[in-house]
């Protein structure tokens, strides 16, 4: 996919930009999506007599659809939220708090993103719960033995990243959820890094919920999505309270929405839903399998030309790695690593990634982390390198 697609490195050409974890630059259809929106197609949702909020309410229910044709859901089990982490956070209250009993036991893997960590932590303060980490191995792929054994003390969800933040690792979804579930556990995975990389089906997973955030697949910010299966949702009791959730209030007494909609209290990001379903459109027209063998070659040329560098050594060798590569320099600190390469127009990210226990485990204070777009070249790699020799001569 060429640069001109993206009106930000169009206008900045010397720009390389590997920090599409954190978030994804927006093609041009995208922005051109949002401006028609908020320019000629405004109003707010649901509740307006008028064409103008028809419009409106036509294409954001429209954006649910498009979500959930995307993860292979029905428009009913698809809930709009803030982000991946509002997202799991519903989770945590609207199934945790009802549902779970004190001494419950939730598992969640040492690969995992704080925010599939701190509201289970959160939940079991409150719910008195018990929370068990899963073992990841030498080669930074989930211990299997060690879940199993993890499995035998019956916990009652498993919440598991679909691809690691840190090291890209991709984890074996679809046999852990089956092997979760003849345990007698709901599974929560947190695909937000997954969906820009690889085509995700909930029906063929199994899995019972799953968060995506727009603004890494190449969406706006402040927008995201959770599946909730369709038997699940319809018996969980709201979140949040207020407009757009309710069927009548009284004083003394709510009927709420069923559906999504009990979900989705005051006004919703109405553009940024409606912006990502373009950005979904825009995925989809390249194709995942383009993605893939994208992803592949970026890390063949990366993995190859990344150990040229004096000391740098490439952290985890994952079985099946997606779009994401961390690496550390004997004797430099990630963030003047990524400093120093910031001044030379490269982005990439630099720290602990919102990932800290895995950084204890591998007895790392951080890392210097590249991930990669549709738009990355091999020249974009072979700029990296040079400018990491450049760095490594200067603090050495």
């Amino acid at each position: 996919m060429p640069r001109s697609t993206f009106p930000l490195l169009a206008e900045l050409p010397d720009l390389v930009y590997l920090d599409s974890a954190a978030s994804a630059q927006k093609p041009a259809a995208v922005l051109e999506r949002l401006d028609r929106f908020y320019r000629h197609e405004y109003a707010n949702i649901h509740r307006g007599l008028y064409a103008l909020s028809e419009t409106a309410s036509e294409a954001y229910e429209n954006a649910r659809a498009r979500v959930a044709r995307f993860l292979g859901a029905g428009e009913d089990e698809v809930i709009f939220t803030a982000n991946a982490t509002a997202a799991i956070n519903l989770v945590a209250h609207a199934y945790g708090d009802s549902r779970l009993r004190p001494g419950d036991l939730i598992l969640v893997s040492l690969l995992e993103h704080h925010a599939n960590i701190v509201p289970w932590q959160m939940l079991r303060d409150r719910r008195h719960l018990r929370l068990e980490a899963i073992p990841v191995d030498h080669r930074g792929d989930i211990d299997l033995g060690a879940f199993a054994a993890l499995l035998e003390r019956r916990p009652k969800l498993v919440c598991i990243t679909a691809t690691a933040n840190t090291i890209g690792t991709v984890t074996p979804l679809k046999s852990m959820i089956a092997d979760a579930h003849a345990a007698g556990a709901l599974v929560m995975v947190d695909a937000a890094q997954a969906a820009p990389h690889m085509h995700l089906n909930v029906a063929n997973l199994g899995c019972d919920f799953l968060a995506i955030t727009g603004h890494k697949l190449y969406g706006p910010d402040g927008i995201g999505a959770l599946y909730v299966r369709r038997d699940i949702l319809a018996d969980l009791p709201p979140f949040l309270g207020g407009g757009g959730m309710i069927r009548s209030v009284s004083i003394a007494h709510t009927d709420y929405a069923d559906g999504p909609r009990r979900f989705e209290a005051g006004t919703p990001a109405i553009g940024a839903a409606i912006g990502l379903a373009a950005a979904l459109d825009f995925i989809e027209a390249i194709g995942f399998a383009r993605i893939v063998a994208h992803d592949a070659a970026l890390l063949a040329h990366a993995e190859e030309r990344l150990p040229e560098i004096s000391g740098l050594r490439i952290i985890g060798r994952p079985r099946h790695r997606a779009g994401i590569l961390s690496f550390v320099i004997d004797g430099l600190h990630p963030h003047d690593i990524g400093s120093l390469l910031g001044e030379s127009g490269i982005c990439l990210r630099a720290g602990h990634h919102c990932a800290q226990p895995l950084m204890e485990h591998l007895g790392l204070a951080g890392t210097a982390r590249i991930s990669f777009a549709v738009h990355n070249s091999m020249a974009d790699i072979d700029r990296l390198v040079d400018s990491l020799a450049r760095v490594r001569q200067m603090l050495r």
